[in-house]
């Protein structure tokens, strides 16, 4: 359930998903999350930095940690599955734009 907690705060799963990319300074994570608040951000990285997922290098960048990318290695079905759901929604959109003409 703690896992399903944190998971389930708004960013935390899309600052996972920037942060498997490579390291990346606050900004620039924070303009990679479609600039999402910096006191918001900064909570995010601290809740997932004391959940051991993100750690904060000497340069000041973040970066996952090996349990980090191992929860970003566990998103990847549901980024499958979320690109099978959005073909389906765009084919019924479809379909029904097409029996209404």
């Amino acid at each position: 359930m703690a896992a399903l907690d944190l998971f389930g705060r708004r960013w935390a799963l899309r600052v996972i998903w920037e942060l498997n990319n490579g390291p990346c300074g606050f900004r620039p994570l924070q303009q990679r999350c479609d600039g999402m608040s910096s006191s918001v951000l900064r909570q995010r990285l601290l809740e997932l930095a004391e959940a051991g997922l993100v750690t904060q290098l000497p340069d000041t960048s973040y970066a996952l940690t090996p349990l980090g990318e191992d929860a970003y290695q566990s998103l990847r079905p549901l980024v499958q599955w979320s690109s099978r759901w959005a073909t389906a929604l765009s084919e019924r959109s479809d379909d029904m734009d097409s029996a209404q003409l």
